[in-house]
């Protein structure tokens, strides 16, 4: 493995790429105090970081390290045996600890009532997280380090072109040496996908036809103590099977969508009903979810016929009242929602400003309690909450989800607290991002304490609006989606690439909304080599085939003349941030897929070819060595 057949691409005396000695040091000094900066938020809230930079960040400066922060695990810890998973045989007992919350972040008391740290639990409070979020921002707005990161970046895409110009033959046959190895075959997972457009148009139609035909009869709402058939909806509505179709439907994102998110949020209203939104794409209805059960099993079954075709699906939760994750795990089981093809992520909408306007919360703290309070007590009480401990035994990571364009106002130092947020207004990005992740830290420290599994931060972010949405992620988040607005600044880019951060990018769903296909930056990204991966967002608004992971990748090999070797590299990209479980990754990736560069990999069982994985992790430890050779130290 260490000895591939191919043309290495290694430029001789590559240190300052066109930047004076004298600027040189100070550049470096900055993108390493920003890695360090990464690393301690990923450390503090058990999530990943790649090794190579981080033995990168000790050589430069030992101080910086501990003992244990050596260690690399992955804790995203998906269960390999299902039916065992479900078991109520081996749920832990339950501790003696309170929750109180304090600041926005639940804390844990013992008997006494005194704060509990578990483990080596050290979230940031406000007054740190603001400052690294100005020391990141002051960075990446350095004139000659945006200009050091602009002249490297086309240096690492310069590199890719002459790497395909003179091997991208040998990388054919590499790939024709492992048998199965073909796209169709590699694993790849749909990272970016919402449960409740996880199908496509015409699939959706059907099913409503035919529960129709079926279920004329039933009672399928009610409301103010009225009961509703669905032949009484359907009239109320002025539907009949036969005048419904999909131009009925009218849930195609299209021109009108561009740049109108109010829009495209209104186009998950079947027919323009909220009713039928509710009755066909919800979990809590009077039917129980039902229906929205029977399509994510259609969906699963059109895994079962793709070939190692994963999907993760974004459940919502949006802390508006206690009792959403006991209704959501109780949808889980009841519906016999588990399935081998399907991982489950819990997207929270930032919509504070809706509820309270509702008078449903009072307070953004309310909010944070109703939020992560039920999964504290399920890890603290699991023999009190068994469906909640187990559904969560199949949650991989959180998400934060929402327009991003919307207008974000100031640090918040100079904004209240959760408890005392009771304005009208919606809280800032960062805001949301802070909170989060820091109830995610407390929450992953008890659960390893208690062996139980972990979850990743993998927020909605950069997809619009200020290019500080990606400094929050940078601190935050184990990757993210979208990260459009990477291509304006970069600075970041350079960072996220040797950070390694995975993006999930979704050009389809773009197209409609933010950026036009032509000018999506995925495969700007990918060449530089970034860890990006495709995903389809939402099926039934952008896409028409039974495969929307694969018309995805599809539209981006023609438009981009994508090879078999670039496909499957995105593909294995979309394994390694996905949340399949370690058996799976390995099986797929190698057995040592946790280590960086090709020996991580084994050659019969990689998915991409072994000299474009070389050639990746040469260009990035080639990037590593020049900021080794700071003197920070």
């Amino acid at each position: 493995m260490s000895e591939l057949d191919y043309h290495h691409i290694i430029l001789t005396d590559d240190t300052a790429a066109g930047i004076a000695p004298s600027e040189l040091e100070p550049i470096l000094h900055k993108l390493l105090t920003a890695l360090e900066i990464r690393e301690k938020y990923m450390h503090r809230s058990l999530q990943r970081f790649p090794r190579s930079t981080a033995q990168t960040l000790r050589k430069v400066n030992k101080e910086h390290w501990t003992e244990d922060q050596d260690v690399q695990p992955e804790f995203t810890c998906y269960p390999d045996d299902m039916l065992q998973a479900l078991s109520v045989k081996d749920i832990p007992a339950d501790l003696p600890y309170s929750l109180a919350m304090r600041d926005g972040v639940i804390t844990l008391l013992d008997s006494a009532g005194n704060p509990y740290m578990p483990g080596s639990l050290r979230y940031p409070d406000h007054s740190e997280y603001t400052e690294d979020l100005k020391t990141l921002l002051g960075i990446i707005s350095n004139g000659p380090l945006k200009t050091y990161c602009s002249q490297r970046l086309k240096i690492l895409s310069s590199k890719f072109h002459l790497h395909l110009l003179v091997n991208e033959k040998k990388e054919f046959v590499d790939l024709q040496i492992a048998s199965h190895s073909d796209f169709y075959n590699v694993g790849k997972v749909d990272t970016h996908i919402h449960a409740a457009a996880c199908m496509n148009q015409k699939r959706f139609l059907q099913f409503i036809c035919k529960t129709y035909e079926r279920d004329a009869e039933r009672v399928v709402q009610e409301v103010g103590g009225k009961k509703t058939t669905l032949r009484e909806l359907f009239q109320c509505l002025k539907l009949t099977p036969e005048n419904l179709d999909i131009d009925a439907l009218n849930m195609r994102a299209d021109r009108e969508t561009f740049q109108r998110f109010d829009r495209f949020n209104d186009k998950y209203n079947p027919v323009g009903a909220n009713e039928l939104r509710a009755l066909y794409l919800k979990t809590n209805n009077f039917i129980k979810g039902e229906y929205f059960a029977d399509l994510v099993k259609e969906f699963a079954d059109s895994l079962d016929d793709a070939s190692n075709q994963f999907a993760e699906l974004r459940l919502s939760i949006y802390g508006s009242r206690p009792t959403e994750w006991t209704d959501l795990a109780d949808w889980f089981f009841s519906q016999k929602a588990c399935t081998p093809k399907i991982r489950w992520m819990i997207q929270v909408p930032r919509i504070y400003n809706v509820f309270h306007k509702l008078k449903r919360l009072t307070n953004f703290a309310e909010m944070l309690d109703n939020l992560f309070r039920p999964i504290f007590e399920a890890t603290l009480y699991p023999q009190k909450h068994k469906s909640l401990h187990l559904f969560l035994k199949y949650v991989t990571a959180f998400d934060s989800v929402d327009d991003e364009s919307k207008t974000d106002e100031g640090f918040f130092p100079e904004l209240p607290l959760p408890a005392n947020w009771t304005s009208k207004k919606n809280p800032p990005y960062s805001y949301y991002q802070y909170y989060m992740f820091s109830n995610i830290t407390v929450l992953n420290h008890l659960r390893r304490e208690r062996g139980m599994n972990t979850f990743l931060y993998r927020p909605h972010c950069g997809e619009a609006g200020s290019h500080t949405h990606l400094v929050d992620g940078f601190l935050t988040a184990d990757n993210i989606s979208h990260g459009l607005r990477l291509k304006k600044d970069p600075a970041l880019q350079y960072l996220y690439y040797l950070a390694q951060i995975p993006i999930a990018m979704s050009p389809l769903s773009n197209n409609c909304l933010f950026l036009e296909y032509s000018h999506s930056p995925f495969y700007q990204l990918f060449q530089t080599g970034l860890v990006v991966s495709l995903s389809t967002d939402d099926p039934l608004l952008f896409h028409f085939t039974k495969e929307p992971l694969i018309e995805e990748y599809a539209v981006a090999a023609q438009f981009w003349k994508l090879t078999t070797c670039d496909m499957c590299e995105i593909a294995r990209n979309s394994v390694k941030q996905s949340g399949l479980s370690h058996q799976e990754k390995q099986n797929f990736l190698g057995v040592n897929y946790l280590k960086d560069g090709p020996e991580g990999n084994d050659m019969h069982r990689s998915n991409v070819s072994q000299i474009r994985i070389a050639f990746r992790f040469e260009s990035w430890n080639q990037e590593l060595k020049i900021l080794s050779q700071s003197g920070k130290a």
